[in-house]
């Protein structure tokens, strides 16, 4: 089968389109033929070498967990789904790939087109397992960075719908994208923390930081000298610099499959939209170099061929 696949760590030149053997599914396990891959930060954080320490990685490696595709092989015991079944989810195996083995799946409604469905999980699980630990309540206010990302978008979405107020950072060009998702957008930079408290004179209740691109002193400075309530995703030095916890996913959950299938209906009812822009697989490390510049609406998704 065709994977992209890096065979050391560094930038996203080490990332090249090869033939490599197919998966096969064991006892218990089910492969699907991908038709879409999403590009996620942490994707070239380990391909960058960065994060060796947490991730330990095997190369050569092939990336990326957030597929959408169509189940092609069940192994002994599987009863759930038959090969034809369109599902999404997360792989065990590289999703940057013709074919991998899955993780968690649901089925795909046939309203999802296939890079929608594969833009869900991870923004969709991320979102909801910070606001989770954050906490947040109907009639709090939570500052957003990066907010005009997947998981931003998400996150904007899902805390509106807990009824609290969402002040997102983002640059001024995704302002009015925010606006339609019901967030209030604030330029980040200089004079953060005195845009904020314009925009939110009632006071920040809770931070998630998505981005990783600075505005945590700032954000303590608007929780009132406190790193409470205050968590990041993206920023790995935050612990030690500012005292601000490092929110990160854990194991797969014997409800994966449930809250996959939760976020469908949110995404068919249109209440969990996230734009996607599509890359064929080959253009793998043009979309990864993209996603690391930052400033990205929504999601990168690549096409299997």
């Amino acid at each position: 089968m065709q994977a992209i696949v890096h065979e050391r760590f560094g930038g996203p030149e080490v990332l090249e389109l090869r033939e490599v053997a197919e998966p096969q599914a064991g006892p218990g396990e089910v492969r699907v033929r991908i038709v879409a891959a999403s590009v996620n930060p942490i994707d070239w954080r380990i391909r960058s070498g960065s994060m060796r320490d947490r991730f330990p990685t095997a190369l050569p490696a092939v990336p990326g967990s957030e597929f959408a595709g169509v189940v092609d092989q069940v192994g002994e015991g599987v009863t759930e789904v038959r090969p034809g079944d369109e599902v999404f989810g997360r792989t065990r195996t590289g999703a940057y790939a013709q074919y991998a083995i899955v993780r968690d799946l649901a089925a795909k409604p046939a309203e999802l087109d296939w890079a929608q469905a594969a833009a869900l999980p991870v923004a969709g699980a991320t979102a909801e397992r910070v606001l989770a630990e954050l906490g947040l309540r109907a009639g709090e206010t939570l500052l957003l960075h990066g907010a005009s990302g997947a998981v931003g978008s998400a996150a904007v979405q899902l805390a509106g719908a807990l009824g609290a107020t969402v002040v997102g950072t983002a640059s001024p060009a995704n302002h009015d994208y925010l606006r339609s998702l019901g967030a209030v957008p604030v330029a980040y930079g200089d004079g953060l923390v005195e845009r904020v408290r314009e925009a939110a004179p009632q006071g920040i209740d809770a931070v998630f930081d998505v981005a990783g691109r600075g505005g945590l002193p700032e954000s303590i400075a608007l929780r009132g000298g406190t790193a409470d309530r205050v968590l990041t995703i993206a920023d790995t030095d935050a612990p030690q610099l500012h005292g601000v916890r490092l929110s990160a996913g854990g194991a797969a959950s014997d409800r994966a499959g449930e809250d996959l299938a939760r976020y469908a209906r949110l995404a068919v009812a249109g209440r969990l939209r996230i734009p996607v822009t599509t890359y064929p697989l080959a253009a793998a490390a043009e979309a990864q170099a993209v996603s690391e510049a930052g400033h990205v609406r929504g999601k990168l998704v690549l096409l299997a061929p």
